[in-house]
């Protein structure tokens, strides 16, 4: 970042997109720290509705009007952050960019903030929210004074932004995006990459780009520091460093085993074994997850049985494997998946702690670049379930692609029971059927009608 602005001399911040995960961490961060935050996002949500009554001044129409004057009237002493989710032709980003006034990333910031602290970062395709989650709570846990910029909601915390406690002897915990490059800002302390899988294709082009930029993001861990990665995965490192995986690598989870719907395991590593540690948070790739975290959370000294109870402690992301409904008569788990490779992992885990019940599932695709780079991907991964409703497609931050569609989707599919639904009908659907064990997925707006369909099942 190469902002002329000091933070002793700043006296405004504002965003474009604030309602996003990570940009809200950041706002929450300046507004921690006594600074006025302001902001603009396309809808509200339960997310930006909390940042208003923590003190955030947004609004939900793109006109310059609706920026605060005392921010216009003084932008050599403001910090203008955006999103690249924000269209080209957005109003006031082009009025922002017009009167000469640089705009600044989230990463970019996320980097200036922390380049002065010693940083744990968590990269990686998938994974990285669960992982910089519980390694946070770990570190919470263990008395460790944390500051922590994370991509989702922690159960424990009801928050993804924990602000230090003291200024002296900081701890951050960093979730790293891949997403535009943005981790390539960061020069962390110690690092974990979980995944390398080809993501984000309309920015990258590739998935050989998306390995580079991987290996350039290792490159930056600082001289005297760490380096740990998923069993499998290749990136070098000059770096101290460590591997983990199930039954393999140098932390491993060993004797999983599933106990009412819960997965128990042990983990065994460099100097020693952690045995029976209980995971509030099902699922194998919640596993892999955990042994991450606990791996980077000894390398600033947490014991065998800090990491144990820690990890017991922990309830999970928003999101993320969050059960809706466990009850005797109906099970509704709602899952961020949005990548064939996630969509796998969150129906395989159902599948292993539910063998006796049929899996109907809900998806939402998300983006149209997506559906189409991984079309023949994504109908392997949803096949695994028994029954599935397709919704439209979320666009995000793009328009349509002529030929890519929900419809085209389904046809690849390879279940008996399928079809493609719209919101409404699909509130009906689960209200007449429903079913014992519902699973939704997506990453888009579907997270909305998860109170209706709670309602339908109960």
């Amino acid at each position: 970042m190469k902002s002329n602005i000091q933070l002793k001399d700043l006296k405004y911040v504002y965003f474009l997109g604030i309602g996003g995960i990570g940009m809200s961490a950041i706002a929450r961060w300046f507004l921690h720290n006594g600074f006025p935050v302001a902001g603009y996002d396309k809808t509200e949500s339960p997310l930006t509705k909390t940042l208003s009554q923590e003190g955030m001044q947004i609004h939900y129409t793109d006109d310059i009007s609706c920026i605060p004057s005392d921010i216009l009237a003084d932008t050599a002493h403001s910090l203008f952050i955006y999103t690249p989710a924000i269209p080209a032709n957005h109003v006031e980003k082009n009025y922002l960019l017009d009167l000469g006034i640089p705009l600044y990333k989230r990463s970019e910031i996320l980097g200036w903030i922390t380049e002065q602290i010693p940083t744990l970062a968590v990269a990686g395709t998938h994974g990285k929210t669960t992982t910089s989650s519980l390694l946070t709570h770990l570190l919470i846990h263990a008395n460790k004074n944390v500051t922590a910029f994370l991509g989702g909601i922690t159960q424990n915390y009801g928050t993804n932004f924990i602000p230090n406690k003291e200024k002296d002897n900081i701890i951050c915990v960093v979730e790293a995006d891949e997403y535009d490059r943005s981790f390539l800002t960061l020069h962390p302390y110690a690092a974990v990459v979980t995944s390398t899988d080809a993501d984000h294709l309309d920015i990258y082009g590739a998935s050989e780009q998306v390995l580079e930029s991987f290996q350039l993001f290792v490159s930056q861990i600082q001289d005297k520091g760490f380096f740990i990665q998923k069993v499998g995965l290749d990136l070098s490192s000059n770096h101290k460093k460590a591997t983990f995986g199930i039954e393999s690598g140098d932390f491993q989870a060993v004797n999983i085993r599933i106990q009412n719907h819960r997965m128990v395991f042990d983990m065994l590593y460099p100097e020693g074994e952690i045995k029976d540690i209980p995971m509030r948070i099902p699922g194998f790739h919640n596993i892999e997850n955990a042994l991450a975290a606990a791996a980077l959370a000894m390398q600033v000294g947490l014991t065998g049985e800090e990491i144990k109870e820690g990890i017991a402690s922990f309830l999970g992301v928003k999101r993320r494997f969050e059960y809706h409904v466990e009850t005797d008569e109906h099970v509704m788990i709602d899952d961020y998946a949005h990548h064939p490779t996630e969509i796998a992992a969150c129906l395989n885990s159902v599948r292993a702690l539910y063998p006796n019940e049929k899996i109907v599932a809900v998806f939402q695709p998300h983006l149209f670049s997506r559906t189409r780079d991984f079309l023949a991907d994504f109908a392997q991964s949803l096949s695994l379930a028994d029954e599935l409703y397709l919704l439209d497609i979320y666009p995000a931050r793009e328009i349509a692609i002529p030929g890519v569609s929900s419809e085209k989707l389904l046809e690849l599919i390879n279940l008996e029971k399928k079809q493609c639904i719209s919101k409404e009908d699909l509130k009906l659907a689960i209200q007449e059927q429903k079913p014992r064990l519902l699973v939704t997925m997506g990453a888009g707006d579907i997270d909305l009608l998860l109170s209706d369909l709670k309602g339908s099942l109960q």
